[in-house]
């Protein structure tokens, strides 16, 4: 009788566990996938009217803050107080020095391609992020998980032209606007390649020290806070006000994306660097429907393709 009362508890408990996996996962599909929608909802004339360095600090800022509040709330005011060792602070720099690189190269890669290669050919980073986690953490992967992270990346590419204007193609002097030169195919590649390594890196130092992931984002995002400002010190020194041009969305956004990189941690915490693969593949699906309820984007057959083949890769990864 104990013994099927603890196979019942073990059972439950195991239920309960991927429930709350999956309601935290399609909460950060959702908010990945409202990115770019928020985004264009917040264009005034066609045009961003806010400046995205000072977003991406108001992201790092929230972050910082929640991490701060949920420390003192789990752990008390001791440990904010405890002056931290240098030997466990210094390793979180250099994951947001990585994502403010990125942050940058996003901006400077523009003029060397158009923003739709650049939106088809980003998807190389699900195979570099994949290629470094297998290589910087051991992780040794099936065939049928290669297989299904090539789905993935096919996947994107699919997406990515299905959503290509075919009249934005050609210029009105006949020559094709969709370009990039070899300056922008190394960027790109570097860029895949910095976004992957800030992936693993950032999951090997949480998952390699023992300290309260509260107490981690904290020093993360202290860093995020110090180096994003520096990179934004441009937009103070103009005369444009730092929250010029902020709207009910751009705080949408903000909020949206400070919690989607909270959630992320507690995924590389205690998941995998790969789960956020298939968040961000999902979350292409979720930016395409939101597109098309709220403004107006054509939806095609094609747009199933895609579709199938991150569900087969999620099912091919996970059995």
């Amino acid at each position: 009788m104990i013994v099927i009362q603890n196979e019942r508890m073990r059972y439950r408990r195991r239920w309960r566990t991927r429930l709350q996996w999956g309601a935290l996962l399609c909460v950060m599909v959702f908010i990945y996938g409202s990115h770019a929608p928020l985004i264009a909802l917040s264009k005034v004339n066609n045009h961003v009217p806010f400046d995205p360095s000072s977003c991406v600090v108001m992201i790092e800022l929230t972050k910082l803050l929640v991490s701060f509040a949920a420390l003192v709330a789990t752990e008390g005011t001791s440990a904010v107080l405890a002056p931290p060792s240098l030997v466990l602070v210094t390793p979180y720099a250099i994951p947001a020095a990585l994502y403010a690189v990125n942050n940058n190269l996003v901006v400077l890669m523009q003029a060397y391609m158009d923003p739709s290669s650049f939106q088809v050919l980003s998807n190389l980073k699900i195979a570099v992020t994949a290629l470094l986690y297998s290589l910087c953490l051991g992780r040794r992967l099936r065939w049928g998980q290669w297989f299904s992270l090539g789905l993935l990346v096919a996947a994107g590419v699919c997406h990515s032209y299905s959503s290509l204007d075919p009249a934005e193609g050609v210029a009105a002097e006949g020559a094709a606007r969709l370009h990039i030169t070899a300056w922008g195919l190394f960027l790109i590649l570097v860029y895949c390649c910095v976004s992957g390594l800030a992936a693993v890196y950032t999951e090997r130092v949480l998952k390699s020290q023992n300290l309260p992931l509260s107490l981690q984002n904290l020093y993360l995002y202290v860093f995020g806070v110090l180096i994003n400002g520096l990179s934004s010190l441009s937009a103070l020194a103009s005369d444009k006000s730092f929250l010029e041009g902020y709207s009910w969305t751009v705080w949408a956004i903000i909020a949206g994306q400070a919690a989607n990189g909270l959630l992320m941690s507690v995924v590389l915490k205690h998941g995998s660097g790969i789960t956020r693969l298939f968040v961000i593949s999902c979350s292409m699906l979720v930016n395409a429907l939101l597109s098309w309820a709220f403004l107006g984007l054509q939806l095609t057959f094609f747009f199933l393709l895609p579709v199938s083949m991150v569900g087969l890769a999620a099912y091919l990864y996970y059995t």
